[in-house]
């Protein structure tokens, strides 16, 4: 059933991540399929860009399905992609290194090959989006030098919702924006102050915008609550400023070359 070849690497009793060996149709499915990466389309005919998808740490749900549905809905092919499950993990919260960031990171590069491969398009611009465990990736993924390969284009435009944000260690290599909240405990915003601060954007844009008051998953599909001992929760004034960034922040930069 799966391309996904699971090679486990371990030393010692220290946990380690699975690599993937890429997509193709037997891993890919619909929307909603609870396939290894669910595709959607574009609205209308043929794609301007894709959109890659990471999930936070409690796998594919309906947010990230939204978001896919959405990015469809401005003319993205989107692929949301599950890090989790192909490494023998259903969610890996409060537990982020069992699926590092940079492993979430390389599923997103062979994402974006497939769908390049998909449309025929080997120069089409593809754009990344994460959430939480998945902006994190997305912070390791717009690195030079940290995932990326060097037969494989960097990401056209990358967006980090509420993500970890651990210290530099290269310049950037995407146009770079983070959206998180003030009151979010669960990746402070100090952290990712200090993530921009001290980036590099060696000729790239890298905007940062914190939202008064909102928790971690300041666009959730719910309400706040506790979960995984964090509040976390929508803020829908947030979110609606957040969704309208991300929109244009694409829309400027998925452009075809």
């Amino acid at each position: 059933m799966l391309s996904f070849l699971v090679v486990l690497v371990c030393a010692g009793a220290v946990p380690c991540a699975a690599q993937t060996g890429g997509f193709d149709p037997n891993s890919v499915g619909a929307p909603r399929s609870g396939a290894l990466a669910e595709f959607s389309p574009p609205a209308g005919a043929a794609p301007k860009a894709a959109v890659v998808v990471l999930p936070g740490c409690g796998g594919v749900v309906a947010h990230d399905r939204w978001w896919a549905d959405q990015l469809s809905r401005w003319g993205y092919a989107a692929l949301v992609i599950d890090s989790y499950r192909p490494r023998g993990y259903p969610e890996v919260c409060n537990r982020g290194v069992l699926v590092p960031p940079e492993a979430q990171a390389r599923d997103a590069f062979d994402g974006a090959a497939y769908l390049r491969s998909r449309f025929a398009m080997r120069d089409m611009p593809v754009g990344l989006i994460g959430f939480s465990h998945g902006g994190w990736a997305v912070l390791k993924a717009v690195l030079a030098g940290v995932v990326r390969r060097r037969d494989e284009p960097p990401f056209a435009a990358a967006v980090a919702f509420y993500p970890g944000c651990d210290p530099l260690t290269a310049p950037l290599e995407s146009d770079t924006l983070i959206l998180i909240g003030s009151a979010d405990d669960w990746t402070p915003v100090a952290r990712c102050e200090r993530w921009r601060d001290q980036a590099q954007p060696n000729g790239h844009a890298l905007q940062f915008k914190v939202y008064p008051g909102a928790l971690h998953a300041l666009d959730a599909l719910v309400d706040p609550r506790w979960f995984a001992g964090h509040y976390i929760g929508r803020d829908s004034t947030a979110a609606a400023d957040a969704i309208a960034e991300t929109q244009a922040f694409f829309a400027a930069r998925l452009r075809p070359y």
